[in-house]
């Protein structure tokens, strides 16, 4: 469904040398929204045959500013997207809550998406001049990338859907229906210093500092079995099915934010155990008790929970060092340990005098 902004109060701040900019932005927006603006919410609710207030409900979990009903704001993108959206609640039974919950899910994560390839895109067409000069060049242009990334997206989003449905069979123990609760390791990376780093570094530094953690990040969680569930500003979210790639993650991300010059120190938390998965989140006591040791950590420290110490004090790759029990919120008596790698004789081995700074 489409966006609420109205075309026309948009061209108010168009000037006039601007006109050919003008049209291109309405050529695309045909494009992107499937047709013209046609529609206001009654037409909407006619030509779909769905109550004006449900689809009110869906345009708001969508994330959309709310229009006025006499607005006449939607397209035939608009018609296909809710005739869509009903055949999911009447053909596949699913129920009103659960369909406002996909919903949702579908607009938190696709603005998202759509803002940071919008930035991308603005960058891509601003950096080639030769296709400022023509509304041609540059219609052909953003209508071929737009449709090339689509392709990806799409195939981005069977792979990963594939890849979930895998883990579940893989490891089912019960029911499929009972794929919503798993034992998982639970991992939380945190640059530290990275607000006062915000009051000091320009736009420019900020963003290749989160561009170097994330795609870190990105790479070693991957290599090592794991996978990324969100990022939230300077903190990473991720998920290992076994203690050890756990633990090998963030050992790694400690070795590769201690080489790399432009960021700055990590602390990370890990538990292990039942974790509840819910529209693309993780929930339950272990993301807890991973968020709650990720507070306690110093700069580039791995500490864990009693299951992984548990679990990995067998393993000779690994060195686990008790630390006091701490009081946080919703836990009076925290145990910790302390993660290294065996190798690691002493916490500043092997990592020169930028990584014996940071140990403390």
């Amino acid at each position: 469904m489409t966006d609420p902004e109205d075309s026309s109060t948009r061209a108010e701040g168009v000037e006039a040398g601007d006109l050919d900019l003008a049209r291109l932005l309405d050529r695309f927006e045909r494009t992107l929204l499937g047709g013209p603006r046609k529609y206001a919410r009654a037409d909407l609710g006619r030509a779909v045959d769905i109550d004006p207030d449900e689809a009110r409900r869906m345009w708001r979990a969508l994330g959309f500013a709310t229009v006025d009903d006499d607005a006449v704001v939607f397209t035939d993108g608009d018609v296909a997207a809710l005739t869509a959206a009903k055949c999911l609640s009447q053909n596949l039974a699913i129920d009103d809550e659960l369909l406002t919950a996909i919903t949702r899910m579908l607009g938190h994560t696709f603005s998202r998406l759509a803002a940071w390839q919008g930035q991308l895109l603005v960058e891509l067409v601003t950096s080639r001049p030769e296709l400022l000069s023509s509304e041609q060049a540059i219609g052909q242009f953003l209508e071929q990338l737009l449709s090339t990334i689509q392709v990806i997206q799409t195939y981005v989003w069977r792979r990963q859907l594939a890849g979930y449905f895998s883990r579940i069979v893989s490891h089912a123990t019960g029911e499929l229906a009972d794929a919503g609760t798993s034992t998982s390791v639970v991992g939380f990376a945190d640059m530290s210093g990275f607000t006062t780093l915000t009051r000091k570094a320009s736009e420019a530094a900020l963003r290749q500092v989160l561009e170097a953690f994330e795609s870190t990040a990105t790479d070693i969680v991957g290599a090592h079995n794991g996978r990324i569930v969100k990022t939230i500003g300077d903190e990473v979210l991720f998920v290992a099915e076994e203690p050890a790639d756990g633990a090998l993650i963030a050992l790694e991300l400690q070795h590769a934010a201690a080489q790399d010059d432009r960021l700055p120190p990590l602390r990370i938390g890990l538990a292990a155990g039942p974790i509840v998965n819910r529209l693309g989140d993780v929930y339950g006591s272990t993301v807890n008790i991973a968020s709650r040791l990720t507070s306690l950590c110093r700069p580039g420290w791995v500490l864990v929970d009693r299951v992984m110490a548990e679990s990995l004090r067998e393993d000779a790759r690994f060195v686990l060092r008790p630390r006091r029990p701490e009081s946080v919120r919703g836990y009076h008596h925290l145990r910790q340990w302390r993660l290294r790698r065996a190798e690691e004789s002493h916490p500043t081995a092997h990592r020169g005098g930028r990584a014996r700074r940071r140990s403390g």
